[in-house]
């Protein structure tokens, strides 16, 4: 969702203020957010989450600004979520190349699993050195997990 200034909020309040009471009623609300796909909530939850049984135009823009926050950190966590994930599933393919297990992949190691896989050959030349090189950021001639990561996420060292 993004975000609203003042005058948008003060539109949209004045178009849920059917009688011109100056109030927004729980009802008008839940309709809204349904409307919208922002919460899909009955009256009563919706009295729960706000506290009241109609909001003023205040209390409108505070509400709100409290969903937009939420939205915010849902977002952040879901994002969390995903990278949680992809972090597991590079552990997973680090251990994969690291075939001795003493956490880090040499060339050796790199172009033996390749070979396994059928992405390497004698016709191929030389050997995984160069590869190797390229995202090796210590200079120490291997790659540890965090080079690994910069490997297959393609980014420049």
């Amino acid at each position: 969702m993004s975000p609203l200034d003042t005058n948008d909020l003060h539109r949209i309040f004045e178009k849920l203020d059917l009688n011109g009471d100056g109030l927004v009623s729980l009802d008008e609300l839940s309709s809204l957010l349904g409307r919208i796909g922002v919460h899909n909530t009955g009256r009563d939850e919706l009295k729960l989450l706000v506290g009241k049984t109609s909001l003023d135009r205040l209390d409108f823009m505070f509400f709100y600004d409290a969903i937009l926050k939420q939205n915010m950190v849902d977002d952040q966590c879901e994002a969390g979520e995903e990278n949680d994930d992809l972090e597991s599933d590079l552990a997973k393919a680090f251990e994969v190349y690291d075939l001795n297990g003493d956490g880090v992949i040499s060339c050796e190691e790199l172009q033996s699993v390749l070979s396994q896989l059928g992405f390497w050959n004698e016709r191929c030349g030389g050997d995984c050195r160069s590869m190797i090189k390229r995202y090796d950021t210590n200079s120490d001639g291997v790659l540890d997990f965090e080079e690994f990561k910069n490997m297959m996420l393609i980014t420049n060292p």
